[in-house]
């Protein structure tokens, strides 16, 4: 109880000053309504009016829970209005591009780790290609692939895969080298070929630095289908939703697949988590 009340009360405290802020920000075309139609009504009426408006600058928080509900809940789920038939193209794309990338970014490291060469070539062009703003990349993958009959979650899932993979590399090369000298030595007086001191000293030793960097890599790959989803509107997923409602003014509808956006990460960044912790037991780690 004693943790549940702090997280409580700090979302309390932003429930009232998300209300608070939609009086003023909707308070300048809600003003301008009440003068064409010479209404004058008290300060509890108009904060009221402020958090009814159909298309408002910043949507109420009861506007965006209701939005959600019947995006979801009041449609079935193979409806294309339905914000559950949008979130699940963009968890496939997700989840797909997640797997793709956090293989990628574990070979890539094994082979840094194991080969000097490969470390001084891979490495400065892996931290180049983040350099890249993702909005220049998305278009031309997605529609190169479709020039040539790709369509569907794989342009998608090769968007996500181009930035889930590095902080897999890079924190799984970090993980591999953390192992101490006297460690290593250790192995050698074993007589330990390489690949049992990969698998008994180096990987065991990279387990926690690969969880933390799955959890955020799986965080961004969801970033990733989000932003491949605006280059192809016929495709469907959160990232359409987003487009479609910024064209027609729908803020609600933006906030909604905002929100939904923000729980599928929770949830997959708590997935991977779980993940974390049963790795842990199994390898006999004690929970801290």
């Amino acid at each position: 109880m004693t943790r549940i009340l702090p997280i409580l009360a700090v979302l309390l405290a932003l429930i009232i000053f998300w209300y608070a802020a939609a009086i003023w920000m909707n308070a300048p075309w809600q003003n301008q309504l009440n003068t064409r139609a010479e209404l004058s009504v008290p300060l509890t009426d108009f904060a009221l009016q402020t958090w009814a408006q159909d298309r408002p600058v910043l949507p109420a928080p009861h506007q965006v829970v209701g939005e959600i509900w019947n995006a979801t809940v009041a449609l079935e789920l193979t409806s294309k209005r339905s914000l559950a038939y949008h979130g699940w193209i963009t968890l496939s794309s997700t989840l797909l591009g997640f797997v793709l990338g956090t293989a990628l970014g574990i070979l890539l490291a094994v082979v840094i780790v194991h080969n000097e060469a490969a470390n001084r070539s891979l490495m400065p062009w892996i931290i180049a290609s983040q350099t890249i703003p993702i909005l220049a990349i998305a278009p031309m993958v997605v529609v190169g692939l479709g020039s040539v009959g790709i369509t569907g979650t794989v342009p998608r899932a090769l968007i996500s895969m181009y930035l889930s993979f590095f902080p897999v590399v890079v924190g799984m090369v970090k993980g591999l080298r953390s192992p101490e000298a006297i460690q290593l030595d250790l192995m050698r007086t074993y007589d330990a070929t390489p690949w049992q001191t990969f698998w008994k000293l180096r990987w065991p030793a990279a387990m926690p630095i690969l969880f933390a960097s799955m959890k955020v890599g799986i965080a961004i790959s969801l970033i990733g289908a989000v932003v491949s989803e605006l280059s192809n509107a016929a495709g469907g997923g959160l990232g359409v939703r987003l487009l479609t409602g910024s064209y027609n003014g729908q803020t609600i509808q933006i906030w909604a697949a905002l929100f939904i956006a923000a729980a599928l990460a929770a949830v997959l960044v708590m997935l991977v988590g779980a993940a974390e912790r049963l790795v842990n037991r199994r390898m006999g780690v004690r929970p801290a």
